[in-house]
């Protein structure tokens, strides 16, 4: 086999025949708009290198161009706006941030306005309220549950009148008197006890005293009672003539007495230490009719109060 080398006519005739290719036109490149376009402020130079041939281009070549073409062209600001609204948080710096931003510091410092001291004296307040109303139950429940006071005798151990002079040298008649009152003290209490005294216990006549006496103190439990004993007594006591309608024989009276008795037996309970303290006083007032006994040697006969004395 021998190899023909080609001469010029052919070579001429060839690249006639053959069609002459054009010179490669310049890439043009899409620029797709930024995320933060929409809202005229901030644009980011980001380019997608997707390079758009000529028509005469390969096929190969052409389709790609053409795909990608469209696949910028779907990216329009329209589109992307609907895009950025559902899924784009917003930066920080943007003007929906701040306001997103501010609106969170305002709820933070609404929060956070109260200073902690103020919640401190809510509780002391409230507590001293609850305390206070819880006392004012416990006062309430017990000023009911005053004590009784029931008298039951008093026994004159002494009455005697004797002529004599006062301190000052005037001369009128003397009284000396011992006498022992008893009467029953209950504490109704059901969960107090009380501390009981009394005032003075005055034995009079008209408006003259005579005798007087006081209640030794002491404390009474919840539901407790006890039988109290007092001693009255007055030694030589003037009468200033209040006396001259008495009759008496050798000192000793012989014609029945008008007495008065009068006092108050006050009680104090402490129901919640010294906070709840309520006080309880029965005043006593009895009429007592004094009467000497017939014979000059006879015992002292207690006289009954059952029926004789008031209790306020």
């Amino acid at each position: 086999m021998s190899m023909h080398a080609k001469t010029d006519s052919e070579v001429t005739s060839q690249t006639a025949s053959s069609p002459t290719r054009s010179p490669r036109r310049p890439v043009y490149f899409v620029q797709s708009p930024s995320r933060d376009s929409h809202d005229g402020e901030k644009t980011t130079n980001s380019f997608h290198s997707t390079p758009v041939l000529s028509p005469n281009g390969s096929p190969g070549r052409h389709s790609r161009n053409s795909s990608s073409t469209r696949f910028s062209g779907s990216l329009r600001p329209g589109s992307r706006k609907g895009h950025h609204h559902q899924h784009q948080q917003p930066r920080k710096g943007d003007k929906g941030f701040d306001a997103i931003e501010e609106e969170g510091l305002i709820d933070v410092d609404h929060r956070r306005g109260i200073p902690r001291r103020c919640y401190f004296l809510a509780f002391v307040v409230g507590f001293f309220v609850l305390f206070s109303f819880f006392a004012l139950i416990l006062w309430a429940a017990a000023k009911p549950q005053k004590p009784e006071v029931t008298m039951r005798s008093i026994s004159f151990d002494e009455f005697v009148v004797n002529a004599g002079a006062d301190a000052s040298g005037v001369a009128t008649e003397m009284v000396t008197m011992n006498v022992t009152l008893k009467f029953n003290f209950r504490n109704r209490g059901t969960f107090f006890g009380v501390h009981v005294s009394s005032t003075d216990i005055d034995l009079a006549y008209t408006e003259l005293t005579l005798a007087t006496g006081s209640i030794k103190k002491f404390y009474q439990s919840r539901k407790g009672h006890r039988l109290v004993s007092v001693n009255l007594h007055g030694r030589g006591v003037p009468l200033y003539g209040g006396g001259v309608n008495w009759s008496s024989q050798n000192g000793k009276l012989t014609a029945p007495v008008p007495l008065n008795l009068n006092f108050t037996v006050k009680a104090k309970a402490y129901v919640l230490g010294k906070l709840v303290t309520p006080k309880f006083n029965r005043k006593v007032s009895c009429a007592i009719v004094y009467k000497p006994p017939t014979k000059l040697n006879a015992p002292n006969v207690p006289i009954s109060l059952k029926n004789s004395c008031t209790v306020q």
